[in-house]
């Protein structure tokens, strides 16, 4: 069974299936890397909680950034926000982004508890 949260015309928010959380891509206003990059961990952490998952659960993450120049700024805030012995697989990478205010995006898959 496929479960759908907060659904529109585009996407879902979370989409679960087989013990497994899909998030969509998560962005964040802010001035700088390191407040988009803290409000968007702050999104993945409700969305997780919501589907019953947490960030030791993660299993993959996509991190875009609008800019590899905020590769560093954007890791030390990853890096205290990952609990230590859980790191997900990641890949990271520069892309045009949606709007151009946007530094970061961040795409979650997370087991479920």
């Amino acid at each position: 069974m496929i479960k759908r949260t907060d659904t529109n015309a585009r996407s879902s928010k979370i989409v679960q299936h087989g013990g497994v959380v899909y998030l969509t891509g998560q962005v964040a206003e802010g001035e700088t890397i390191e407040v988009q990059t803290d409000n968007c961990l702050a999104k993945v952490d409700a969305l997780l909680e919501q589907a019953g998952s947490s960030r030791e659960h993660m299993l993959q993450v996509t991190i875009w950034l609008s800019d590899m120049a905020d590769f560093a700024a954007m890791n030390e805030i990853w890096n205290a926000w990952v609990p230590e012995g859980h790191a997900p697989a990641r890949a990271c990478g520069q892309v045009r982004l949606a709007r151009d205010e946007l530094k970061i995006e961040i795409l979650v898959i997370a087991a479920e508890r």
